[in-house]
């Protein structure tokens, strides 16, 4: 059976992973995230998957939801994957601690 990829299908894949991350950041300090690769690696491939798949929602959607920061959640994954030898660990902590759970409650609205 195939799924159905639709705005539902889309939300539903970036709610699982913004969950994902708010619970493995729980009771993280920055200098564990930047001495644990295992842990940063996979901050930053939930968070580009978040972008992509941002990116795959309808713009009726989006339109619907102007509250999002939609063009945030694209930006993201472009300075991820074009700058990953010199992201800013400091910007990437913040955002992981402070704007995916707001984002997480945002989505889930």
């Amino acid at each position: 059976m195939d799924n159905i990829k639709n705005d539902d299908y889309y939300i539903q894949k970036i709610r699982k992973d913004l969950e994902f991350v708010v619970m493995h950041m729980k009771n993280v300090e920055e200098e564990e995230l930047s001495k644990n690769e295992i842990l940063l690696d996979s901050m930053l491939f939930r968070m580009i998957q978040i972008s992509e798949n941002a990116k795959k929602l309808s713009e009726e959607y989006k339109r619907k939801r102007e509250n999002i920061p939609w063009i945030a959640l694209y930006g993201l994954r472009n300075r991820i994957v074009h700058d990953y030898g010199s992201v800013d660990l400091k910007i990437v902590y913040e955002t992981l601690k402070n704007d995916i759970p707001d984002l997480l409650k945002l989505i889930s609205e």
